[in-house]
């Protein structure tokens, strides 16, 4: 019976210690993609929860790209990991976080961390509305729905880092967008370019982060995709 509760012990350490490492600059692959998986397997049962019919799959794969994170049409979460990243957006990640170390701890916490819920927020808009397209509108949900579900969960601390962080870039990277121009109408007409620049995109990322943190009148969790999926 000791055995057994020794046993039973080690087994809930293990887990907790790799729930916590989330939010963190991964160099393990196996422990990122097993550390994902469980984050999308307890995303989905929450939306499952609220709407039992809907039918979707998050499966996380190991897939360093220039995109960093991102929902594929093979229906994967592509995550990317650091030492795999190219040298021109870890450079990038140098630039505006001020020094290498800080720049891998900022991937740490929006790649292996914040953004995962984010592109499972796009596979939710694929199979509930039809794909809402590459938007501003697309990008602006599927971080509400990233920031209500960590909430949600009670990851108040990372998201108040990742917050302060989001908030110290949008006052560091130039505005992109034309003087006259929504910045909605400039990102959904510039998409696949911005893309193609981190600053840009870096820039209407933080900026739709930090407005949505800082918005009072969101509902829970629930409440918004129970909506969501009603309209």
């Amino acid at each position: 019976m000791k055995t057994i509760i020794t046993l039973a012990l080690l087994v809930v350490s293990i887990n907790g210690a790799a729930q916590n490492q989330w939010f963190y600059t991964y160099t393990d692959s196996i422990a990122l993609v097993r550390d994902a998986n469980e984050i999308s397997n307890k995303f989905l049962s929450d939306i499952k929860h609220i709407e039992p019919k809907i039918q979707f799959e998050g499966k996380t794969i190991l897939d360093t790209s220039p995109y960093l994170i991102y929902y594929g049409f093979d229906k994967n979460i592509h995550l990317p990991l650091w030492e795999q990243v190219l040298p021109e957006l870890k450079a990038f990640f140098t630039d505006i976080a001020g020094s290498e170390e800080a720049g891998a701890t900022m991937f740490g916490l929006f790649f292996n961390g914040f953004y995962l819920p984010h592109e499972l927020g796009h596979a939710l808009q694929d199979v509930a509305k039809g794909n809402l397209g590459q938007s501003y509108k697309g990008e602006y949900l599927a971080n509400t729905i990233a920031i209500l579900w960590w909430r949600k969960n009670g990851n108040l601390k990372e998201l108040e880092q990742c917050y302060h962080l989001a908030k110290k870039m949008v006052n560091k990277l130039p505005n992109p967008v034309p003087e006259g121009v929504s910045i909605e109408h400039y990102f959904t007409e510039n998409y696949g370019t911005a893309t193609q620049d981190p600053y840009i995109y870096g820039y209407m990322q933080f900026k739709q982060f930090v407005e949505i943190y800082e918005t009072k009148t969101l509902p829970d969790f629930n409440t918004f995709i129970e909506t969501f999926l009603k309209e």
